[in-house]
């Protein structure tokens, strides 16, 4: 039985908390190399107090809403860095949403002003593709499509700032502050070697955790390979240099396998302790 999402990790009142249910990036991956790190695409449950941020609609959002709590409406963000396949498929088997009493705003800033999330999400569910459309989520009330470098607050005490990721599809990198604390979400994002990426530096400075895109090593790419995904040496410099006390290394390679994970995870207990190489069902407090 899947444990209660909402009582494990948002035990305390006013807690800024996360659980990973989803790490990798690409395509899920199933097999026995991927068992302790996990093999659903992309979702984090974020806890800001007791209200609820969801990072991503990958295959993790499935074993999330089977967790949630749904005794009583669910009123929650559901943010998008992109708008691609492995960060969105869960989202048409994500129980909850399908319950018109909680209420779900759905947010992305990759799109520009000729496109919209909305639209993204119901092409994924346009037959032949899938038989069931985006209209019968009847949980998903709300639309919040702005422009990445945009900052607001979906709710009052939550500020949420944004910046454009090095992504030729588009992305979008989030901070999320809460009670002095503040979460750094940079996922899709590309990068030149030796060229720290301003944006994502001004995103994450001082942040207490940074969740960035490992999908790469820097000794295993190529010409060209860096195309919308990054490393977590990478990673782990943006965040040495910006003062961020701690990273978690996230949306893994489908071919990145636990033993390599485990060697990546020593290296960055030596080098930014308290960090992590993302794994499901892994809770993190800020």
């Amino acid at each position: 039985m899947a444990p209660k999402a909402n009582a494990d990790i948002s035990a305390k009142e006013g807690e800024f908390s996360l659980r990973f249910w989803g790490v990798r990036g690409g395509i899920p991956t199933t097999n026995a190399e991927t068992l302790r790190f996990g093999g659903n695409t992309p979702c984090v449950e974020v806890h800001c107090g007791d209200h609820l941020i969801i990072l991503e609609a990958g295959t993790g959002i499935r074993p999330f809403g089977l967790a949630l709590d749904q005794s009583r409406p669910i009123k929650a963000d559901i943010f998008f860095s992109v708008s691609r396949f492995d960060h969105a498929c869960g989202l048409p088997f994500f129980g909850a949403g399908y319950n018109p009493a909680n209420e779900f705003k759905v947010w992305a800033g990759h799109l520009g002003s000729g496109g919209s999330i909305e639209q993204d999400l119901n092409d994924l569910m346009t037959s032949p593709l899938f038989p069931i459309p985006l209209s019968f989520i009847g949980g998903l009330k709300q639309w919040g499509d702005f422009i990445a470098g945009d900052e607001f607050e979906p709710r009052e005490g939550i500020r949420v700032r944004t910046a454009a990721l090095n992504n030729p599809a588009g992305a979008t990198g989030y901070r999320v502050e809460y009670g002095g604390k503040a979460l750094g979400y940079v996922s899709n994002t590309g990068h030149c070697p030796d060229e720290p990426d301003e944006n994502v530096l001004a995103l994450i400075e001082n942040c207490d955790l940074v969740i960035y895109d490992s999908y790469y090593y820097d000794e295993k790419v190529t010409n060209g390979e860096l195309s919308g995904h990054s490393t977590w040496q990478e990673g782990l410099r943006l965040c040495q240099a910006a003062g961020a006390k701690r990273i978690a290394a996230f949306q893994h390679h489908p071919d990145h396998f636990d033993d390599e994970l485990e060697k990546v995870q020593a290296i960055l207990d030596a080098r930014l302790p308290g960090s992590v190489v993302a794994s499901e069902g892994q809770t993190v407090r800020l």
